[in-house]
């Protein structure tokens, strides 16, 4: 799966999955364009992948600004002329972990300006290039959490419930053009590094790891996926319904 001469924006890609996915098609001759909130954690993530020999540009933005999602897209695709794969990775996860009739209508707006929101405004910013070049690879990151729903967690389920529907929905509409859409829904994913591992969440007895869903994330922004789209790819090591 080499992805040589291909350009690629990945939001979310100071740590996780977004920065092994990033270090996964920079190895593969990918250049990157690196999207996060943080800006010392996307410069950290910046070196990694240069040094995986990959060309690199830096944005530090809040994907939730759909003004400064439309900058970063211009001055990219002035930069390298186009952008042939997007990575929806940016989003919130256990910012509130609580009943829903303890939960109010600030924490529900901050889950779907980022994690809906965000993906569609850099969708949205891309999909016109991608329509003209009829190529392009859209690949968003749900969650298990989307599929099954987690208790306590209802916010956030429903909005990657949504980034599912997005897709397939998305997929529908441009894939006759050249533009595959996919989703990505990881299950209880842990660094190795952070030494946690929680076997009770899946039939694999233990937790996945971002290089993992990375793996996913790659081959569904490929050539070799070229009849793929449409799709929702759970990497979750057979959840356990729970």
């Amino acid at each position: 799966m080499d992805c040589k001469g291909r350009y690629a924006l990945i939001t979310g890609a100071s740590r996780g999955i977004g920065l092994a996915a990033a270090r996964l098609m920079a190895q593969r001759n990918a250049n990157l364009i690196l999207v996060d909130v943080n800006e010392e954690g996307l410069m950290r993530a910046a070196e990694a992948v240069r040094a995986e020999g990959a060309q690199v540009l830096t944005y530090v933005c809040d994907v939730q600004d759909e003004h400064r999602v439309n900058e970063v897209v211009s001055d990219a695709l002035q930069k390298v002329g186009r952008i042939d794969i997007l990575v929806n990775n940016a989003g919130i996860y256990r910012e509130n972990r609580s009943h829903f009739v303890d939960s109010n209508s600030d924490i529900w707006s901050r889950y779907i300006n980022i994690n809906i929101l965000g993906t569609m405004y850099f969708t949205h910013a891309l999909l016109g290039t991608m329509l003209e070049n009829h190529y392009g690879r859209i690949v968003n990151i749900a969650s298990v959490a989307g599929v099954y729903g987690i208790v306590n967690m209802v916010p956030y389920s429903m909005t990657k419930g949504a980034i599912i529907s997005f897709t397939v929905a998305l997929a529908k509409e441009v894939t006759e053009h050249g533009v595959l859409v996919n989703a990505v829904s990881p299950g209880n994913i842990q660094p190795p590094e952070d030494g946690l591992n929680l076997p009770a969440l899946s039939f694999a007895n233990r937790s996945g790891t971002p290089e993992e869903c990375a793996e996913v994330i790659c081959f569904l922004a490929s050539d070799e996926a070229s009849y793929v789209s449409g799709q929702n790819y759970l990497v979750d090591g057979c959840r356990k319904m729970m």
